[in-house]
């Protein structure tokens, strides 16, 4: 039996590889490895909930703000980011925990490794998953240290909304200032069309030249009322009196006085010299319009500039913290039974695979 086992192990050398590979993994795991321990927290992003009117810089620049999956997202990319990296090891020193601790496997190696090697191991220590369908985030941070991990993560928790709030702000800065500049255009716009039409009303000595040509309108109506009814007077008088009566030539008269009056009125309204009437009418309805609407464009910009003040409140992004940064009382990585069950079994099972090509080989060769 003692015999037997060398025998084996020397007709089949795979076997006594792998048997070698899975003792060496195992010591590694049970023995070498050095623990690590885990902080987890759980948070979400919340925003101000402040109502504001229909009005607001985005409707009127045609944007609009992404729901909470993409600040989430956003968030993530930041807490995994390069800066983030250079901020941790600035304010905790992430080179020097990690390069001082752990095993030959694990250990970060070298203390003044590249930036694109150190991002890289620093990916390997910090996991953060979105849970879409309940919308918030789980932070996983291994450490060698339980304080050092708490006090990663609540580093990054903190990193994180104040970089989120940053964005936020500086949108809403960027939008304010835009109207603001607007604002100053839309103001010189409107008082300038106010004084072209305070200008114009003081040229012509009319208030309203289109209520003025309303009157006159009217007058003349009436004048011509009269004259038709004076007309009908004259065409009954003649019938029955000579033209040289008294009554009939007073009736002539205040006829010709009419149409005289009619002509005058008329000739205000609409004369080929410049000072026509309905052509002062035509600008000043012109120069009233252009009024109009710089007025209406200053107000529409006025309550724009207010709504999106309001709306830089909601661009406030307060991390929520779900379940708080845990300091962790015992380490769970690395799980040193699965992993050395894991490599144990892969490892059998392609010794089993290589002993049946072997043996498969071998009843070729025969």
């Amino acid at each position: 039996m003692q015999g037997s086992l060398p025998r084996f192990f020397k007709a089949s050398p795979h076997w006594a590889l792998a048997i070698i590979a899975i003792v060496l993994v195992t010591f590694y795991w049970f023995v070498w490895a050095q623990d690590r321990y885990v902080s987890r927290a759980t948070v979400v992003l919340e925003s101000p909930q402040v109502a504001t009117p229909e009005i607001s810089f985005a409707s009127l620049m045609g944007g609009g703000g992404g729901g909470n999956t993409h600040d989430l997202l956003l968030l993530r990319e930041y807490l995994l980011s390069v800066d983030m990296l250079r901020y941790l090891d600035d304010e905790l020193g992430f080179r020097e925990h990690y390069s001082t601790h752990g095993d030959i496997f694990a250990t970060l190696w070298d203390a003044n490794a590249p930036i694109e090697n150190l991002h890289n191991y620093y990916q390997r220590r910090v996991e953060i998953e979105m849970d879409e369908y309940a919308g918030v985030l789980n932070i996983h941070v291994e450490a060698y240290t339980p304080e050092f991990a708490q006090q990663m993560t609540q580093l990054l928790l903190q990193a994180g909304e104040d970089h989120m709030n940053a964005m936020g702000h500086r949108l809403a800065q960027e939008q304010v200032r835009f109207l603001e500049e607007q604002m100053v255009r839309l103001e010189e716009r409107f008082r300038e069309t106010r004084a072209e039409l305070l200008e114009f009303q003081n040229e012509y000595g009319l208030v309203s030249p289109t209520a003025t040509v309303e009157s006159l309108n009217q007058v003349v109506a009436t004048l011509e009322g009269d004259l038709a009814r004076l007309q009908a007077q004259r065409d009954a008088i003649a019938s029955f009196q000579s033209s040289q009566s008294a009554e009939l030539r007073q009736v002539e008269r205040n006829i010709t006085a009419l149409r005289d009056q009619i002509s005058e009125q008329s000739e205000r309204l609409a004369q080929a010299a410049g000072g026509a009437l309905n052509r002062v009418s035509a600008e000043y309805e012109t120069l009233e319009l252009q009024a109009q609407f710089a007025q209406e464009t200053y107000s529409s910009a006025l309550a724009a500039l207010e709504n999106t003040r309001l709306e830089a409140a909601r661009q406030l992004k307060q991390v929520s913290i779900l379940q708080s940064p845990l300091l962790p009382e015992y380490s769970v990585s690395p799980n040193r039974l699965y992993n050395s069950t894991v490599f144990a079994i892969i490892t059998i099972f392609l010794a089993f695979i290589l002993s049946m090509i072997i043996m498969i080989v071998r009843d070729h060769r025969d």
